[in-house]
């Protein structure tokens, strides 16, 4: 570059009767092209290898049983310009089915047998696109329902940050965050919310 700067600068001493504006203009241009040029590929090579955060996807998965945990969902989307996935379980709760106070409900049994992995439609086919995934629920007894321990032992959540949020009508999110945590101990968790 200050090679060329010296022979310009000569040209102008040996040839200036010779030299027009146009001629001079061209030479500037040509001079600032270049410049730019070894401007543009220097920030090239820095930036080669660095994470782009524009990049990065969010995906908001949640399981609803009566619609609270889903607007939950669609507002937590709305916040980080997130996809939503549902947990659908395969055969849908009713009413009968979350009575927490019946011992024989669907949801109580459940909940009893921490083995029990109640079935669900569906994968999120798409999940390995996403770098941080949201998983939400209501929390029962104090804790994730374990349709959503359904959800997380069917797919491959390695590399991804794991964030989780709640509803409940008294209960913290940390119970339900800690038992994930220890259950799970092979994925990086991140942050928690109680959202009600």
């Amino acid at each position: 570059m200050i090679e060329i700067m010296r022979i310009f600068a000569a040209s102008i001493e040996i040839n200036k009767p010779k030299i027009t504006m146009k001629k001079l203009a061209f030479i500037m241009a040509a001079f600032l092209t270049m410049s730019l040029s070894g401007c543009a590929q220097k920030n090239q090579t820095q930036n080669q290898g660095k994470e782009n955060p524009e990049m990065k996807k969010t995906l908001i998965v949640y399981f609803s049983a009566t619609g609270t945990t889903k607007a939950a969902a669609q507002r937590l989307a709305k916040e980080h310009n997130a996809d939503l996935y549902e947990i659908t379980p395969e055969q849908p709760y009713t009413a009968a089915d979350l009575d927490w106070r019946d011992k024989s409900s669907r949801s109580t049994i459940e909940m009893k047998d921490k083995s029990s992995r109640p079935a669900i439609k569906g994968r999120c086919e798409n999940i390995t696109q996403y770098d941080t995934v949201w998983i939400g629920f209501p929390v029962w007894w104090y804790t994730a329902p374990t349709i959503v321990n359904t959800f997380i032992e069917a797919h491959d959540l390695s590399g991804k940050t794991l964030n989780v949020f709640a509803t409940s009508g008294g209960s913290t999110v940390d119970g339900s965050y800690n038992d994930l945590k220890k259950a799970y101990p092979q994925y990086k968790w991140g942050e928690k919310r109680l959202m009600n």
